[in-house]
């Protein structure tokens, strides 16, 4: 258990059920002046929220675009969350982790007495990251060579070619 009173997942990725129920989770990114990049976050959050045992899953972006780290954080409340959790969609640790994702936290939680709150480590660097590298990279070296289709992410760009 941690300071927050909330406990995360068991070395073997099973929940404990006495979590504070219901439990929220945001994916925050930095966000962007990129419309389709914000996008993008939301479009994977949405996307991927019914593969998580969460019962609320909301996108947000630190900074530049809605949704907000706050206008998530209150629609989490708003759909009964007794605890937010806000997980970074960063690769590291930094100056947006240690300070201004906990401090945007807080302020969103001011606003809603008696709901706990927790800012989760960034993704990285978590030993499954070297995995997604090595299948992404096995996948472009696919698709220049022929055998594999583009990836979603470079589908229609032209980017994914060996020069």
């Amino acid at each position: 258990m941690d300071g927050t009173g909330a406990q995360g997942t068991s070395g073997d990725g099973s929940h404990p059920h006495h979590v504070h129920h219901p439990l929220a989770v945001i994916v925050v990114d930095h966000g962007s002046r990129r419309d389709e990049a914000n996008e993008s976050l939301e479009v994977f959050v949405r996307a991927s929220a019914d593969r998580l045992p969460y019962q609320i899953v909301e996108p947000a972006h630190m900074e530049l675009a809605e949704p907000s780290i706050g206008t998530a954080f209150d629609r989490c409340v708003a759909a009964g969350a007794a605890c937010v959790v806000v997980a970074p969609y960063f690769l590291g640790p930094g100056s947006h982790w240690d300070r201004d994702i906990p401090d945007l936290t807080a302020e969103a939680a001011a606003r809603h007495p008696g709901i706990r709150w927790l800012v989760t480590a960034p993704l990285g660097p978590h030993p499954l990251l070297m995995d997604i590298v090595d299948r992404r990279v096995s996948h472009c070296l696919d698709h220049v060579a022929g055998t594999a289709g583009p990836c979603s992410a470079c589908a229609g760009s032209g980017r994914c070619v060996l020069r």
